[in-house]
């Protein structure tokens, strides 16, 4: 399963992307976590079951999931602040739940 954080420059959830990695080797969940800016996510969409948004960006979320859709792509917001804790594992239960693992 392919999840893609988005911000408005890739940068911010970069942290949070290791810490979701972390936890997902702890769970012996298999996925593949990236993180791109906004303006990166057309490139990503082709293999992507999930994207979560950085709640930075949350005013993008109608945007971005008009551009899921066509796809099948689940997206949602990050809770802020499991965002704000780097709660990787949160994060991950967040991603599995809205695929419906």
């Amino acid at each position: 399963m392919n999840i893609l954080l988005v911000c408005s420059a890739g940068m911010s959830t970069s942290m949070l992307v290791s810490k979701m990695r972390e936890a997902a080797e702890a769970k012996g969940v298999s996925c593949t976590i990236n993180a791109v800016s906004a303006s990166q996510l057309g490139e990503h969409l082709e293999k992507t079951k999930v994207i979560l948004i950085g709640p930075q960006v949350r005013y993008m979320q109608a945007q971005i999931t008009k551009q899921a859709e066509p796809h099948g792509i689940k997206v949602d917001v990050i809770n802020q602040m499991d965002y704000g804790m780097m709660k990787g594992d949160k994060v991950l239960e967040q991603a599995l739940t809205l695929a419906g693992k």
